[in-house]
């Protein structure tokens, strides 16, 4: 078999340390960065592009943000369309009322301003968890969109708070084809990808997981719970600013307060879960299954429905889709509950010792 590591000697703590210590995977993650980079704007069509790959990209930067704070640190939150929100609406008011700046710029300030909103709605992480503080940040669910919704100046005075995102440009090249907003995404996807694994290495995510597995004993050994638990809160809702403002930018163009809705905070939630909670790939493999799922049954059921001359009409279709869409999702927690994340990671383990038992 290829995947071995036969041969394959770790002779420095950097070696050791390395984010992919097995250069299989090294040569992988390579060949997938080529093909995300060079194959898809090759060949992909403007339907692949625009509904999905720009969606599970930005979902998956929601869905990382999300799994900082609650698969490492331990803190259940339900505000991340919020914070998506505060992203997307600060985005377009720094490009609105700054003339000439950066939109890379205005993109990390309106991360910073999820951020902050972040932190304020952290601070009864201080005092309680759990579902307690689940309702909690499920405040900030409403508060956001009610601010949005009633005061016109975060969209430009429009009366029903619906903003149009400006174009995007950057000394000149104008990101507005499905293309260029295609590798904008992916370059600020995998860039902070590439730090939040880092992150989570660190000794904040160690902090982190500390503070997630008992916090007196945390708190004990001298881990800051305060500073540890609003950092969580910070950095969850930056990641969760930025996937909002992408997604205000690269995706819709024209968003609205009722967008961030809190089906989309479940969303997120879901693509957590069932990719697996406390992992940076479980966020893509999450935000894939949940996105590309129904669009495979749209395909298959009429098929099925064709092939088995059933009359099942389009609404029927439908209501199957949800059916099948929520039993796979308790099916795959059943069989694996630490997600599609830990199901990857077995079959590995079984690769590099196969054809001996595992």
């Amino acid at each position: 078999m290829l995947y071995r590591e036969t041969g394959q000697f770790k002779t420095t703590y950097q070696s050791d340390s390395q984010i992919f210590p097995i250069l299989q995977d090294r040569i992988g993650m390579v060949i997938l960065v080529l093909i995300a980079a060079l194959g898809v704007p090759l060949f992909a069509n403007e339907y692949w592009i625009n509904a999905i790959l720009i969606p599970f990209l930005i979902f998956s930067l929601a869905a990382l943000g999300l799994n900082f704070l609650t698969g490492y640190a331990g803190q259940l939150s339900l505000g991340s369309a919020a914070f998506m929100a505060v992203g997307a609406y600060a985005t377009y008011n720094f490009q609105l009322r700054i003339e000439g700046i950066p939109f890379i710029l205005s993109f990390i300030l309106g991360g910073l301003s999820a951020a902050a909103v972040g932190i304020l709605f952290g601070l009864p992480s201080l005092r309680i968890k759990g579902f307690y503080l689940a309702v909690a940040t499920l405040a900030a669910q409403f508060f956001v969109v009610w601010c949005l919704t009633k005061f016109p100046w975060f969209s430009n005075n429009s009366a029903s708070g619906v903003i149009s995102a400006q174009t995007l440009s950057l000394f000149g090249f104008a990101f507005d084809t499905p293309i260029t907003k295609y590798l904008l995404v992916l370059f600020v996807v995998a860039g902070l990808a590439l730090l939040g694994k880092n992150l989570v290495r660190s000794s904040t995510g160690r902090a982190w997981m500390a503070v997630r597995d008992m916090d007196v004993a945390a708190e004990v050994i001298g881990i800051p719970l305060m500073k540890t638990k609003l950092m969580a809160f910070a950095i969850s809702s930056f990641y969760c600013g930025i996937a909002g403002a992408l997604y205000a930018y690269c995706y819709l163009g024209t968003v609205e307060p009722d967008g961030f809705s809190l089906d989309l905070s479940f969303k997120i939630l879901f693509m957590v879960i069932i990719g697996g909670v406390g992992s940076i790939l479980g966020n893509f493999l999450g935000a894939a299954f949940i996105l590309l799922l129904p669009i495979f049954l749209d395909i298959v059921l009429p098929l099925i429905s064709q092939l088995l001359h059933l009359p099942i009409g389009s609404a029927v279709v439908s209501h199957i889709q949800l059916m099948v869409f929520g039993g796979l999702i308790i099916f795959f927690l059943i069989v694996e509950p630490h997600g599609l994340a830990r199901l990857w990671q077995i079959a590995k383990e079984k690769l590099r010792l196969w054809p001996f038992p595992h």
